[in-house]
């Protein structure tokens, strides 16, 4: 399953004739798109019966990537894990819509091995779903980076512009590709040109397993406006069925 969207679902006025129909942003936004990145988790907690609001109108099918809060992964620094129990009993309440859970990392995190077996450890005894990571540190793009991601069943994020060689490729565990675009030059703010989405669609249908693209060039209309090109190229080539 290829699954295109943006890090929110909220629609700027000039973008809302894209988007037609009657309801809330997130159920117009979900008419188009069949994934979403919930990014406010990071900064604080929501209660399950919102999530589950939201899976109710995103509708069948949809599904939401949500960020594991910067309390764990920037003031603890994968050290501690009081506050994930909480969070994890939150994001249930989207039910079946929970698709992967996202940690971002600081980019002074550099890989702790023993630190981060012992979370990573912590979470895939509670949580048995997809967990993608994007790290912005050197280290954690060698092979005990890698090694360590594998053995836990954590996807390593291909994130645009990349900190260092490799970072915008996949990796990690195979059996999640998860692309994250934030805008370049100006990130969160850049378009990206048709030559990049062009090339973008092809690398997307190579993965050989579930995708996810998420524009995180969301602090302009640049997200949806890319993310819309891309599900028209996905779509042209075949790899992507309406949402509808």
């Amino acid at each position: 399953m290829m699954r295109v969207g943006c890090a929110g679902w909220r629609l700027p006025k000039e973008m809302q004739p894209e988007f037609p129909g009657e309801g809330t942003h997130l159920q117009r936004y979900a008419r188009q798109f069949n994934a979403c990145e919930i990014n406010s988790s990071f900064y604080r907690p929501h209660r399950p019966s919102l999530y589950a609001k939201w899976a109710r109108e995103a509708g069948p099918g949809r599904l939401f990537a949500v960020k594991v809060p910067r309390a764990l992964t920037h003031s603890a620094r994968l050290r501690r894990t009081e506050g994930l129990d909480q969070f994890l009993q939150e994001v249930g309440g989207l039910g079946d819509a929970l698709g992967p859970l996202l940690l971002q990392l600081p980019p002074s995190l550099r890989l702790e091995p023993e630190n981060v077996e012992a979370f990573l450890g912590t979470l895939r005894a509670a949580f048995d779903g997809s967990v993608v990571c994007e790290p912005r540190h050197e280290s954690w793009f060698t092979d005990e980076g890698e090694a360590l991601l594998q053995r836990f069943r954590v996807a390593r994020a291909a994130a645009h512009p990349p900190v260092t060689e490799g970072a915008d490729v996949p990796g990690g565990a195979g059996e999640l590709a998860y692309y994250r675009l934030h805008g370049s030059p100006k990130r969160f703010e850049s378009e990206y040109d048709h030559a990049f989405l062009r090339d973008l669609a092809a690398r997307l249908q190579q993965t050989g397993c579930p995708t996810w693209c998420i524009f995180n060039n969301t602090a302009t209309p640049a997200g949806l406006r890319n993310a819309l090109a891309l599900n028209d190229l996905l779509r042209e080539a075949g790899a992507f069925p309406s949402p509808e």
